[in-house]
């Protein structure tokens, strides 16, 4: 016998995790391609570096109640209004081809090395199948311009921070006469302050879920104060742990082959070879592997909800019959959307790796740091504003890399592969809006 919720409830599993996958694929691939694009990192490092992080804000902090539509693009209750006994039906085919729809797009972004922002993906998807199943009238057209403002604002402000500190950075380390002794002076500050923002984006950002689940506002003073004293702590015990580490490096010494020729390290931690300068990027190396891991962390926690927001939305419709404003995550989906985040990153992530920590401009640990640390201080600057406005992973970080390397120079970006990267960021709701109409009349089809 043909068993409808069965099978519906299997399609939802499927292409939740297909979601997640490509989510992994693109969102987290381009998070780690600083670190592994200036030889901080392998690439198998940085997978395995990646996927702990993620998984663990995934499934740990990871939000247990979600909202039925991401980013309430519209209200989920029309569907019963509308369309009565089969309202939570059509809401979780809706659903399932909206994942579906970014899944496809996302796929096909990563294939083309593109780095894409996943929540416009589903933003994108979640619109367009609203529009021909409730009508236009009923999206929140205001919430999607918000979305697109911080689409065009995020990479503009990184970008921007990117510059200046790098800029900084030239001035105050690498212009100078002794740059070792300037880089083992200057980061146990470095490291206060990346650990003071990385302490916020986990509060903030990282765990915003677990704020909403324990129905905490983050904005109480007593919150705030809590951590505050948390993150100052920990950023000056990191402050003083630093500086005992950055102390043991010294430059190294060149190595000389049978015929007296210099030969060039293995590692690209710096792309000039000189020994002095490889000291100083070692030792924003480990800062720049620390933000990475950190801002991976807050990109689990929050952006898995691109998966199972959705996909939870689908499974009450389905196994209820019913519909509201949120739904219950159970574990086992967190885990599934951890799991569909690490496999894609691990399977599939390389060629967005490859675009942004090589194509873009020629990255070293000390502009991959600035880079990372940058879109930090972003995400962070956009958590606690109370405008709220939304900014993208993916852009944010972009428009860093961007901004650092306009701070060498115009000569220093591959301006053809920027051009095709903001144009990807351009089609990305609307190939998501076309993609999710599609599949909502073939599901409607084929099950109706």
């Amino acid at each position: 016998m043909f068993d409808l919720q069965f099978y519906l409830t299997a399609l939802v599993v499927v292409v939740g995790f297909y979601a997640a996958w490509n989510i992994g694929a693109n969102d987290v691939a381009n998070a780690m391609g600083t670190s592994v694009g200036s030889g901080a990192l392998t690439l198998k490092q940085a997978v395995i570096i990646a996927g702990v992080f993620e998984f663990l804000g995934a499934f740990m902090v990871g939000a247990n109640v979600s909202e039925t539509v991401r980013k309430k693009m519209f209200d989920p209750e029309f569907f019963q209004t509308i369309y009565g006994q089969d309202g939570p039906l059509l809401l979780a085919l809706a659903m399932i081809a909206a994942l579906m729809s970014a899944g496809t797009w996302l796929m096909f972004a990563s294939y083309r090395g593109w780095p894409v922002s996943t929540t416009h993906s589903i933003v994108g998807a979640v619109v367009g199948v609203g529009a021909v199943a409730l009508g236009v009238e009923n999206i929140a057209w205001g919430k999607v311009a918000l979305i697109t403002a911080g689409w065009v604002v995020s990479p503009l402000l990184s970008g921007i921070v990117a510059f200046v500190m790098f800029k900084f950075l030239l001035k105050s380390v690498f212009h100078k006469e002794d740059p070792v002794s300037a880089a083992k002076k200057i980061a146990p500050y470095l490291s206060f302050m990346v650990l003071l923002v990385l302490a916020g984006v986990v509060a903030f950002k990282g765990l915003k879920p677990l704020w909403k689940t324990l129905k905490v506002d983050p904005s109480d003073s007593g919150v705030l104060f809590f951590v505050a004293c948390a993150a100052l702590g920990v950023a000056f015990i990191g402050m003083l742990i630093t500086r005992q580490l950055v102390g043991r490096i010294r430059p190294v010494g060149k190595r000389l082959s049978d015929t007296g020729a210099e030969v060039l390290p293995d590692s690209s931690i710096d792309r000039a070879g000189h020994s002095e300068m490889q000291a100083v990027e070692r030792i924003f190396a480990g800062l720049q592997i620390l933000t990475a891991s950190i801002v991976a962390f807050a990109h689990g926690s929050n952006d898995v909800a691109n998966a199972v927001g959705p996909m939870s939305a689908a499974y009450q419709a389905i196994s209820t019959g019913e519909i509201g404003l949120q739904a219950d995550v159970p574990p086992w989906m967190l885990a599934l959307g951890g799991a569909g985040i690490v496999t894609g990153l691990a399977m599939w992530g390389w060629r967005v790796i490859e675009t942004v920590g090589k194509r873009i401009t020629e990255l070293t640990p000390s502009r991959g740091f600035v880079s990372e640390f940058s879109a930090a201080i972003v995400i962070l600057m956009a958590s606690v504003m109370p405008l709220g406005l939304p900014v993208s992973t993916t852009h944010t970080l972009v428009g860093a890399v961007i901004g650092v390397g306009l701070a060498r120079g115009f000569g220093a970006i591959d301006l053809s592969v920027a051009k095709v990267i903001v144009t990807s960021w351009m089609i990305t709701i609307p190939a998501g809006a076309t993609l999710s109409i599609g599949f909502y009349f073939m599901l409607k089809s084929v099950i109706l």
